[in-house]
């Protein structure tokens, strides 16, 4: 796949605007992007500009209830969705409520059905030890993916980590790499050391 074919381009900011998400899709559009990385407010506009929308449930702190995230979901679906990118709970994976999180990746992704679901760990918040028991949660849990950063958290995508989680989820398990992506090299860099989705606001740029 080429480069440009692995990106969610994306525009999460609270100050968003109709024209910008609309300036977004058409971008994607142009340069044959993945998918638009939106908040749930502009999921319904984005599949109107006939592009493939992704968006993200209990963004982007993690900490709303299993039922929240689910709800967030369901209304999503409801506005065509295609993909869904889900925080985990960071405080229960610090006091290891393994179950409570097993419980709420499967809950999700059985409201998702077939479509796409990511599951968010914000690595910069998190050892080393936490980074596999995560990813290995998100993977037993029957997510698709396990994604690096929010872009709101301390720190985004390095390639320890992309390298990290993809020895853990092994080959056939996505790895969504973003948080701080702004040129090529950085893409290329990350897709060398497995992802294989880069999420990312610079698409134009590192495509350009």
């Amino acid at each position: 796949m080429q480069l440009n074919q692995l990106i969610d381009q994306t525009w999460l900011k609270p100050t968003a605007t109709r024209e910008e998400i609309i300036k977004l899709c058409r971008e994607a559009k142009q340069y044959q992007f993945w998918s638009v990385c939106v908040n749930p407010v502009w999921v319904k506009l984005a599949k109107q500009q006939g592009v493939r929308a992704c968006t993200v449930i209990g963004f982007p702190l993690g900490s709303n209830t299993t039922e929240v995230k689910i709800a967030e979901s369901i209304k999503a679906l409801e506005d065509k969705a295609d993909e869904l990118d889900m925080v985990i709970n960071l405080g229960w994976l610090k006091d290891r409520k393994n179950r409570l999180i097993k419980n709420e990746i499967g809950l999700i992704k059985k409201t998702a059905g077939n479509r796409i679901v990511k599951v968010i760990i914000e690595t910069a918040y998190l050892t080393k030890e936490e980074k596999v028991l995560a990813a290995k949660l998100a993977k037993v849990s029957g997510a698709d993916f396990v994604k690096t950063s929010t872009g709101f958290g301390p720190g985004g995508a390095t390639v320890e980590d992309v390298k990290l989680l993809r020895g853990v989820v092994g080959p056939g398990f996505g790895v969504k790499a973003s948080g701080g992506i702004k040129t090529r090299v950085q893409a290329e860099a990350l897709v060398k050391a497995g992802a294989n989705r880069i999420g990312s606001s610079s698409g134009v740029e590192i495509c350009g």
